[in-house]
């Protein structure tokens, strides 16, 4: 085997076919000198001629009989299981698909992914865990998690690909009786103003926090918290502002709590929401289909938090 040509053997089966080393060579796409090489390699590498030539053509030994046998059902095993494609049936998968996200990236993504697999994936299952940057490329390479979904701004390096799906803005938040009026805030009443300020998991924060260190802007910091889900509750009975996704803020507008969406003083960068997943998974049937799914869902055209609203 350590010497031994494996595409010698389809040279067998053409010529035990054939019977014919130019007809053999036709039906391999090969020059008639290069079959009769290769005829003269096997003829070696076996020590006996395989194929005799005869009035009829080349007529195959006893040898040849049991090799042609042998080689066919080799190569068809490698077509069938080597090279074909795999397959993926949504309808029949028990599968439990991972997704890494935020508690903001739950809300944005969570519904819609969870109601489109129940209906094309029934009896899949659906996971969402929240990781930090060195645990998640991690979980991405073993596939512990198939996607993270969101803003990930650490998964950058070559052994991750990435699909964008659509942006968001930041809006800020006040009580719904503030005295502060209109739909924008001034910087001066920004900067006077107390602020909640949400340190979470989620990195999107960072993108507004990074732009008041570049402009020196500072804040008047009242509390800070991991949480967005008591913001409304805090917002509502305090002159307190915060600001944070407008994805959050909308949800929270319409949730009947005592607040108001304003827009801030500030152009901050929008938030590009995108699909990460390491090279490992890119050719896999299950995890193609996947991607294809989450891209359907989630593009500009069909984002269910349009801004402005």
């Amino acid at each position: 085997m350590k010497h031994f040509d494996l595409n010698l053997l389809r040279v067998v089966v053409a010529l035990y076919d054939a019977g014919s080393v130019g007809r053999a060579a036709q039906a391999l796409g090969m020059s008639q000198p290069a079959m009769s090489a290769a005829l003269a390699r096997l003829r070696k590498s076996f020590g006996e001629p395989l194929f005799v030539r005869t009035a009829r053509g080349m007529s195959p030994t006893a040898r040849a009989h049991a090799l042609a046998a042998s080689a066919r059902d080799v190569l068809a095993r490698v077509a069938d299981d080597v090279l074909s494609e795999a397959s993926f049936d949504p309808a029949t998968t028990a599968t439990t698909f991972t997704f890494a996200l935020s508690d903001v990236g739950e809300m944005v993504f969570l519904p819609k992914i969870l109601e489109r697999l129940q209906r094309l994936a029934p009896q899949a299952a659906v996971r969402s865990v929240s990781l930090p940057p060195a645990r998640l490329e991690q979980a991405l390479e073993s596939g512990e998690a198939d996607l993270a979904i969101g803003y990930f701004p650490d998964l950058r390096s070559n052994a991750f690909f990435q699909q964008r799906l659509f942006a968001h803005r930041f809006v800020c938040l006040l009580r719904a009786d503030h005295p502060i009026r209109g739909r924008r805030l001034t910087l001066e009443q920004f900067v006077t103003l107390g602020h909640a300020v949400v340190r979470a998991e989620g990195r999107s924060q960072e993108i507004f926090e990074k732009l008041l260190d570049r402009r020196k802007i500072a804040r008047r910091i009242v509390l800070l918290t991991p949480h967005f889900m008591s913001i409304p509750t805090i917002i509502g009975k305090s002159d307190l502002v915060v600001t944070l996704p407008h994805v959050i803020g909308l949800f929270f507008a319409q949730t009947g709590a005592n607040i108001k969406v304003v827009e801030p003083p500030l152009a901050i960068p929008r938030i590009d929401l995108r699909q990460h997943w390491h090279r490992n998974a890119h050719h896999e049937p299950r995890h193609k289909w996947l991607r294809r799914l989450v891209a359907e869902l989630f593009n500009d055209g069909t984002d269910e938090w349009p801004y402005p609203f």
